[in-house]
């Protein structure tokens, strides 16, 4: 088999591939809101979670803490967010704004979708299956 083949059929490129394309629908089909998937996903996290570290947060988006210091730069010169002081001055405390609930709100409408058409494509439970594989792989 040629290294070119097996590159083909490596498993970590066709995912990543996948992934790549699939952050690409769903961040077109988020423009309008003026919002990334990422972002989105980390107003959405921080909606349900309430104020939360941003080491904690990183760690329920499952993203490295630079990460995410880096993904909340922009939703805090925004207005999204707001990342204040903890208990000590090492600990940030990241929380939605209005502003952050009012863009979830405009932006559930595209970001829902986006989730039909490509569940129309790809089976949710065929995904989850496939998630639940890889990280018990791990």
């Amino acid at each position: 088999m040629s290294t070119e083949s097996q590159t083909e059929s490596c498993t970590c490129v066709a995912l990543r591939q996948a992934t790549r394309a699939l952050t690409a629908s769903y961040d077109a089909a988020l423009r309008p809101a003026g919002l990334r998937v990422t972002q989105f996903s980390i107003l959405r996290r921080l909606e349900r979670l309430g104020p939360i570290p941003v080491t904690r947060l990183a760690v329920e988006a499952v993203l490295e803490r630079t990460t995410m210091g880096r993904n909340l730069d922009p939703l805090e010169r925004r207005g999204l967010v707001k990342i204040e002081a903890g208990r000590d001055a090492r600990e940030r405390i990241v929380s939605l704004t209005d502003a952050g609930r009012e863009a979830i709100a405009a932006a559930t409408p595209y970001w829902q979708a986006a989730q039909a058409r490509i569940n129309a494509q790809v089976d949710p439970v065929a995904v989850a299956a496939l998630a639940e594989a890889l990280i018990a792989a791990t």
